[in-house]
C-alpha cells in the first residue's frame, strides 16, 4: 500500500467510527443524522480505495444525497416534541447486553485470528472492475431485466407508501366509511309541533 493509500484508509476509517459513535450516541436526532452522514461519507472513501468508483457514488448520491435528507425531514417535521423521553430501566439489563456484545465480538475475533494462519490470498482483480463503465455495460447488456423487474418493484412500493399515507389523512369530522368526495351529510330539519 503506498502511503497516500494508508493516510486515506486511516482517515475513512476515523470518519466511520466517529460517525458510528455519534448516531448511536447523540441525544439530539438531527446530530444523531450528520454522525450518519460522517459514517456514510467514510464508507464512500473506502469505496474509493477499492477502485469501486461506481459504489462510491451510489453512496453519496443515495445514502447521503435521499436518506439523510429524509430522514432529517422526518425529524424536522415530527418537531422537538415526538423525542422519546429517558429511559427509566436499570442499568443491569444494559451492562448485560454490553457484556454478551463484547463477548461475541471476542469470539469474533478470535476466529479470525485462526482463519489467517489458513488464509488464502485473493485473486488480483481486473483494473476494470468496479468502474461506472464496467458496472453500466453489466448492468445493461446482461443484467437488464431484473434492472427493470427492480424498476418495477420500486414503483410500486411508492405507490403503495402513496396509498397508505392519504389513508391517514382522514377528516376527523367525516364519519368513517363516507368517501372524501362524497357530498357532506344534511342536517333535518327541526320539527315544530
Amino acid at each position: 500500500m503506498k502511503a497516500l493509500e494508508i493516510v486515506v484508509f486511516v482517515l475513512s476509517a476515523l470518519l466511520i467510527l466517529g460517525g458510528a459513535i455519534l448516531t448511536v450516541a447523540a441525544r439530539r436526532p438531527v446530530r444523531s443524522a450528520m454522525g450518519l452522514l460522517t459514517a456514510i461519507l467514510g464508507v464512500a472513501g473506502c469505496y474509493l480505495l477499492l477502485s469501486a468508483q461506481f459504489l462510491a457514488a451510489i453512496q453519496l448520491i443515495v445514502y447521503a444525497g435521499a436518506v439523510v435528507v429524509l430522514f432529517l425531514f422526518v425529524v424536522m417535521l415530527l418537531g422537538p416534541g415526538a423525542i422519546a423521553p429517558r429511559d427509566s430501566k436499570s442499568r443491569a439489563p444494559r451492562f448485560i447486553g454490553a457484556a454478551i456484545f463484547l463477548a461475541a465480538g471476542g469470539g469474533a475475533l478470535v476466529l479470525v485470528a485462526r482463519m489467517a494462519k489458513t488464509a488464502v490470498p485473493m485473486p488480483i482483480a481486473p483494473a476494470e472492475l468496479g468502474t461506472i463503465e464496467a458496472m453500466g455495460r453489466e448492468l445493461f447488456t446482461l443484467r437488464v431485466v431484473p434492472f427493470e423487474l427492480l424498476g418495477l418493484l420500486l414503483l410500486v412500493a411508492v405507490v403503495g407508501a402513496m396509498a397508505v399515507a392519504r389513508g391517514k389523512h382522514r377528516d376527523p369530522t367525516r364519519p368513517t366509511g363516507s368517501s372524501p368526495h362524497s357530498a357532506p351529510p344534511q342536517s333535518q330539519p327541526e320539527q315544530t309541533p
